[in-house]
C-alpha cells in the first residue's frame, strides 16, 4: 500500500472535500477515524492525499447508506488495517441483520393477514361492546388464561378492569393486541421480539394506518440492499486499488 500512496496524482485536504461536498475537517476526522489511510506530509507539515484516498472516501460514502455510520466506520478501517476478512465479516453481519429484517416485516404481514376478518384462518375473536373476559377470549385463541396474563406482564395487552368485579376486560384494541401476539407467538417469536412490532400497530392507530408504515418499511428495506450493492461495488474498487 505504501507503494500506491507515493505515487499518482497529490491531492490537497481541500481537494478531496470538495470533490465529495465535504468540509476538509470532515476528511480529517475521517482520516483519524481511519475510514482513510494516513496521509503523507508535505515538508511544511500539510497532509497530502493521493487518488487512493479518494477511492477509500467514496467506499466509506457508498457503504454508509446500507451498512450506518459505525459498521461501514468499522469495515474501512478494517481493510486499511490489512484485516480483510474482518471487513467481510462485519459485511455478512449487515447482510444478516437485513434478511432477519424482511423476515420480521413478512411475520407482520402474516399476522396482520390473520386479522383480517376476510382472510382469517382462525375463528375472529369479536368483543363485545362492554369488553371481552379473559375465559372467553383465552378459549377462543386456543391458549390458556394464564398465558393471556404473562402478555399482559409483558406489555403486550393491555386489558381493562371492570369496575364492578376486578375482572379484566379485553376491549377491540386488546383483543386485536392479542391475536397479534398469538400469530407471532406461532411464529417461533419471542415476546420481546413481538413487543416493538405491537407498539407500532399502536402508534399507527390500528391495522389499517399501518398498511402506509408497512409500504414504507418494505421501500426502506430494498433501498438499504440496494445501497448494499452500491458500497459492495466501491469497496472492491478500493480493494483492488490497494492491490
Amino acid at each position: 500500500m505504501g507503494k500506491n500512496l507515493q505515487t499518482g496524482e497529490r491531492l490537497r485536504p481541500i481537494d478531496l472535500a470538495r470533490g465529495h461536498g465535504l468540509s476538509t475537517q470532515a476528511v480529517r476526522n475521517y482520516e483519524e477515524a481511519g475510514i482513510l489511510p494516513a496521509a503523507d506530509r508535505t515538508p511544511s507539515g500539510y497532509r497530502s492525499y493521493t487518488p487512493l484516498h479518494a477511492g477509500a472516501l467514496r467506499a466509506f460514502l457508498a457503504l454508509l447508506p446500507g451498512h450506518g455510520h459505525p459498521t461501514a466506520t468499522s469495515i474501512m478501517r478494517a481493510v486499511n488495517e490489512g484485516a480483510a476478512d474482518e471487513a467481510f465479516r462485519l459485511i455478512d453481519e449487515s447482510h444478516a441483520q437485513l434478511l432477519d429484517d424482511r423476515r420480521t416485516l413478512r411475520a407482520v404481514e402474516s399476522a396482520l393477514r390473520d386479522l383480517d376478518p376476510t382472510t382469517a384462518s382462525e375463528p375472529v375473536v369479536r368483543s363485545d361492546p362492554g369488553g371481552t373476559f379473559i375465559g372467553p377470549l383465552a378459549r377462543r385463541l386456543g391458549i390458556r388464561p394464564a398465558t393471556l396474563r404473562k402478555w399482559e406482564d409483558a406489555g403486550l395487552v393491555h386489558p381493562r378492569r371492570d369496575p364492578r368485579t376486578g375482572y379484566r376486560l379485553y376491549d377491540e384494541s386488546a383483543v386485536r393486541d392479542a391475536r397479534m401476539t398469538h400469530q407471532l407467538r406461532r411464529g417461533g417469536y419471542l415476546l420481546e421480539q413481538i413487543a416493538p412490532l405491537v407498539d407500532q400497530v399502536r402508534s399507527a392507530g390500528g391495522l389499517e394506518p399501518l398498511e402506509a408504515a408497512l409500504t414504507d418499511w418494505h421501500r426502506r428495506l430494498s433501498a438499504r440492499g440496494r445501497a448494499m450493492l452500491t458500497g459492495a461495488a466501491e469497496l472492491e474498487a478500493y480493494l483492488r486499488a490497494r492491490g
